[in-house]
């Protein structure tokens, strides 16, 4: 799925342009809402991956995202709202591609908010990315 033609991308100024965010969107109301969970660098077992390497990590959370959107055939697409929780902000921002190149190949530019937190779920993760879509 792709934007809805009728949505409005409200950005007032463009340096969040590079990021691949929108400042707001206005959306139709979505007929079913789809909540995800933070996910995170964890194999199928919980355990830690890419412990270091933010790159890695960002780009493995990010294909749990899509994971469970194929669930029910949503795409990055849909994601109207994304949350991007890090214990180390420049290093997830030098590492922000990992994430920018996924938006990409599906259009999609939700508003964001990138989180900088003392730790998360598990010693050695350094992202975890939280997500709503719709359709």
């Amino acid at each position: 799925m792709s934007t809805p033609a009728t949505t409005t991308r409200i950005n007032p100024s463009s340096w969040n342009a590079p990021f691949r965010f929108d400042h707001a969107q206005l959306r139709p109301a979505p007929r079913e809402v789809f909540t995800i969970a933070g996910q995170a660098s964890v194999d199928d077992d919980g355990r830690v991956l890419h412990e270091g390497d933010v790159a890695a990590q960002l780009s493995l959370a990010l294909h749990h995202i899509e994971q469970l959107l194929s669930h029910v055939e949503m795409t990055l697409a849909d994601i109207f709202s994304l949350t991007i929780y890090t214990t180390d902000i420049p290093a997830t921002l030098a590492a922000y591609e990992a994430l920018t190149e996924r938006l990409d190949a599906h259009g999609a530019t939700p508003p964001a908010a990138l989180v900088g937190v003392t730790g998360l779920a598990f010693p050695g993760l350094a992202v975890e990315i939280t997500a709503q879509a719709g359709r």
